[in-house]
């Protein structure tokens, strides 16, 4: 159970955070500068101070470079903050507040160096800050301070030097703005019964703290936390730790609160908000979704992932509470404040009357995904952003056992394969991919920094750990975990002493043999790129490995000390049913000859991070197989035998048709996820050919391949309630124009039309029934889209809305659309990037959406900011579609044009989409004519 902060259900409250009133304050400390508002912004200065200190060409001096120096280390903070929610003279939202920091001085210096972001800084005889010794140390005077723009430091320059092993205090008051730019520190607005409410809120990860006041801003400079909120009567606040104390304060009528001091944290987790008083609770949200209920089912799951977490750590949970909150304006999913997880209200709010299963279960696993780290990066922090993988790799992966703890019928633990493995093998087939792990001093830029919160970090981390635990076995990972956890809690660490405490727990299992020790095994996967395809030669018995890559004749200029060679934990099995030990070295491995009758399959249960590739005698064994009796091969495997065949064929490796081969089975199969692995695969056939003749000859195969599907969630239930392989049989036979599908939908938006206050169509079936429905109309079912998107009070339903709205075949209205994600009015800034995705995705939305993306980059880069995590997204969305070599020159003119202006957390994808599209066009040169052949044969 922990440390006591579970309530059990009967007693839990679920409160509002957004009551009625005018204005309320939700504060999680982050910040970032909103360039749309740069004329009218706080100034960096006082008006009394002198101009701004212009940055200069580099230099070796410590205020020009992005890392701190090692000489000061924090040890707390003292910060008081006064957020305003209503605009001021000049019609600005701010905050003012104070700081102190008191450090250690660890090498002697006349240098302080502090992070400090589009603050307004308050003189103090002539300065921005005070210096004052502590435990009667003299402080020396401070010679001058100024602000080093480029670096986003407040330098302070002493006449003396700090001496040490001696403590210091720094203090500073400012002011800073609440922009509406969904990074930092910033404001939501939106109504709710006609009443304009505005929310504070902040993001902090990765380099957002040093805007909301002056740190030490990174993830090794951990410190205690001293916070006090003033906010307004009628309104409670919350942070990372328990309330001590709310006073009122008459004299300016505010009520001043403050919290215990806070466990050893890094600046990034900092978080608090401010809320109408209602009784304490774990879930907060506006007033009218919590009393719908929608925080109910997030309230029910966190109790049990917590329980599992602790058992799993095998650690209590280390704070004294915990609370999660669901916000309106939210660029990110969530993030893992202490004690304070925020979140975007999709990843947390379920209607069970609105919300489709996948809404739930986004929410068990994102829930998941952040109460892991509770532990796994909040108690035990990585030591720089370098190592963001271990973070976010290892939340991705315990995010699945969590939730299926949670919901233990969902059979979740494989769908990693999906939305983990696939995603980062697309990637990492690249040679402009990287590895999980770089050297300190290539991420430095707060644009460096952020690049890493991407595919590799997330979804490759998380494959990377999961065949880890798999080949070690998971009580001897989750044992290594624990003393991990003991040893750095409240600390800071690197990978590699997670591989010592591994290895710590091998060498005590004598029944563990291992070839190798961790290190030597693991460095192979995370300091070089990509990952390997291993051939299998059933005729000869050969083993063999090749780095993978999706354009087989790229050059790959990044070396590796390896040489691209990995330790590949391989098991298998064969039609019997037998399945072998697991093995490392691929010499080790012999296959004997085989007979006609006998298949190998290998990495079963897809836990190794690699593709397979056979003998072609090998290959037509698992196809008869699959044909005569796919049950045989596991679920998983079949979605792997897809998976890889499409990917070795677009990497040249085996022929196209094979790969289409596979296919041929799916008339016979019911289950999701190699439906969802096949419909991946033919997505990419989609793209390069829904605009050529092979269109028509793929759909009428398709068409084929899906009509028993249809026919049988058709025949079983009339009215389409369950499970996600009807969403496939729906979507994919209205895709293919199944006669009958497209009827069914059209009638059933109809109906909804005809009366909007009773939606009848499933909700699991919505997303697919509005963009069909939309697809298939015209400005009346737009119309009536948007209006119901701009009614809707369950953000699920906004998300399937604003969606389907991008399905339109209208070119105009497509057009409006994307103006549209241009008015925070109508479409909130953290949707406008995938909104334009949405469009681009649709065939006709393609090539307005790229010439709209074009031609306002410029503004949409200042809008959004270097660090938007959604950069990368919106470029991978906007040329999905480019097979052409006009396209690909048009590509390279949108670089070259945007040179000057930049890409901020977009650079790789814009690199990866120019890799992608080249071999895309030599691909298309060698496979188009066969691929048409292939499926006009089959639908002859």
């Amino acid at each position: 159970m922990g440390k006591g902060f579970y309530i059990s259900k009967n007693q839990a409250i679920v409160a509002a955070l957004l009551a009625a009133v005018a204005v309320v304050t939700i504060i999680a400390l982050s910040i970032v500068y909103s360039k749309e508002k740069a004329k009218r912004a706080l100034p960096l200065n006082d008006e009394k101070t002198s101009p701004v200190t212009p940055t200069s060409p580099p230099s070796n001096e410590p205020w020009d470079k992005y890392r701190l120096p090692d000489t000061l280390k924090p040890q707390s903070y003292n910060i008081t903050l006064w957020p305003r929610l209503t605009e001021d003279a000049q019609g600005m939202y701010i905050f003012t507040g104070s700081s102190e920091v008191v450090f250690m001085c660890e090498k002697e210096t006349d240098l302080i160096i502090i992070h400090c972001n589009k603050l307004n800084l308050t003189f103090f005889d002539g300065h921005h800050a005070k210096l004052i010794g502590m435990h009667r140390t003299a402080a020396p005077a401070i010679k001058k301070t100024w602000f080093q723009v480029e670096t986003q430091y407040l330098v302070v320059q002493l006449k003396g030097t700090l001496k040490p092993g001696k403590a210091y205090s720094l203090s500073t008051e400012f002011k800073g703005e609440l922009a509406d730019d969904l990074e930092g520190f910033y404001r939501s607005e939106y109504k709710e019964d006609g009443i304009k409410k505005v929310v504070a809120i902040t993001q902090m990860q990765a380099t957002y703290a040093r805007k909301a006041f002056p740190c030490f801003d990174e993830p090794a400079m951990k410190a205690i936390f001293h916070i006090t909120l003033i906010h307004e009567p009628g309104t409670i606040a919350l942070s990372n730790s328990r309330e001590i104390e709310s006073l009122q304060i008459d004299r300016i009528n505010v009520i001043r609160t403050r919290f215990e001091p806070t466990k050893k944290m890094s600046t990034y987790l900092v978080a608090f908000i401010v809320k109408v008083i209602e009784t304490r609770v774990r879930i907060w949200a506006r007033q009218k979704a919590i009393k719908g209920g929608q925080g109910d089912y997030a309230l029910s799951i966190t109790q049990p992932i917590m329980e599992f977490f602790e058992k799993y750590y095998n650690t209590d949970y280390p704070l004294s509470k915990s609370d999660q909150i669901a916000l309106p304006d939210f660029s990110a999913g969530a993030m893992e404040n202490w004690g304070l997880v925020t979140y975007r209200e999709t990843a947390l709010l379920y209607d069970p009357k609105t919300s489709a299963n996948g809404n739930k279960q986004r929410i068990a696993t994102v829930v998941s995904h952040e109460l892991a780290h509770m532990w796994f990066g909040n108690l035990v922090t990585l030591k720089w952003w370098n190592d963001l993988w271990l973070n976010e790799g290892f939340a991705s992966y315990v995010e699945y056992l969590g939730a299926d703890y949670a919901e233990p019928t969902w059979n979740i633990k494989d769908q990693i394969i999906l939305y983990d493995m696939y995603r980062a093998f697309a990637v990492d087939s690249l040679v402009s991919s990287h590895p999980l792990s770089c050297k300190e001093e290539e991420v430095n830029k707060p644009a460096e920094i952020s690049q890493m919160f991407n595919t590799i970090s997330y979804s490759k981390g998380a494959a990377v750990l999961r065949m880890l635990s798999e080949f070690l076995t998971e009580p001897v990972f989750a044992k290594g975990l624990t003393t991990y956890l003991n040893q750095f809690a409240f600390g800071n660490s690197v990978y590699s002493d997670l591989w010592d405490h591994l290895q710590k727990v091998i060498d005590r299992t004598p029944q563990l043999k291992l070839p190798h020790r961790v290190h030597d095994i693991m460095n192979r996967w995370i300091l070089q790129m990509g990952f390997p395809v291993v051939t299998i030669d059933t005729g000869t018995g050969n083993v063999s490995q090749k780095h993978f890559l999706l354009e087989p004749n790229s050059v790959v200029e990044k070396p590796s000390e390896f040489n691209y060679e990995w330790y590949i934990p391989i098991n298998w099995m064969k039609k019997s049913g037998e399945q072998d030990q697991l093995c490392m070295n691929l010499q080790d491995i012999e296959f004997y000859t085989l007979t006609a009758v006998t298949w190998v399959l290998a990495n079963v249960n897809v836990s190794g991070y690699y593709r397979v590739n056979y003998d072609l005698e090998n290959w037509e064994r698992l196809l008869s197989q699959l044909n005569s009796n796919h049950q045989i091969i596991p679920v998983i495997n079949r979605a792997q035998i897809l998976d890889d065949a499409f990917n070795l064929a677009r990497a040249s490796i085996i022929n196209i048709t094979l790969a289409l081969r596979t296919t041929k089975y799916l008339s016979l199969e019911k289950e999701y996820i190699p439906w969802e692995a096949a419909l991946r695969s033919l997505n990419s056939l989609f793209l390069v050919f829904d605009r050529s003749d092979v269109y028509g000859a793929m759909q009428a195969y398709l068409r084929n391949q899906v009509k028993p599907l249809f026919d049988h969630f058709t025949s079983i239930t009339g009215n389409w309630t369950t499970v996600f392989t009807q969403i496939i049989a729906l979507s994919l036979a209205c895709k293919t124009g199944l006669p009958g599908c497209r009827d069914i939908i059209k009638a059933w938006f109809r109906q909804w039309m005809q009366d909007p206050d009773n939606n009848k169509i499933h909700p699991n079936l919505r997303s697919t029934v509005y963009c069909y429905a939309i697809a298939a109309g015209g400005v009346e079912e737009w119309d009536f889209g948007w209006r119901m998107f701009k009614k809707a009070t369950v953000a699920a339903e906004a998300v399937k809305l604003r969606s389907a709205l991008a399905c339109t075949r209208e070119p105009w209205l497509l057009n409006r659309y994307l103006e549209y994600t241009l008015d925070p009015e109508k479409i909130r800034k953290q949707d406008a990037t995938s909104t334009i995705g949405s469009i681009s995705s649709n065939i006709v939305g393609q090539p307005l959406a790229w010439n709209f993306v074009r031609a306002r980059w410029e503004y949409l880069f200042k809008v959004y900011g270097t660090g938007s995590f959604s950069f990368s997204r919106l470029i991978n969305d906007i040329t999905a579609r480019f097979c052409t070599s006009f396209e690909l020159s048009e590509l390279k003119q949108f670089q070259k044009d945007n040179a000057d202006v930049g890409f901020g957390s977009g650079t790789q994808a814009l690199q990866q989409a120019i890799e992608k599209t080249t071999a895309k066009i030599k691909w298309l040169e060698d496979n188009k004519q066969q691929v048409l052949q292939w499926f006009i044969s089959q639908s002859a």
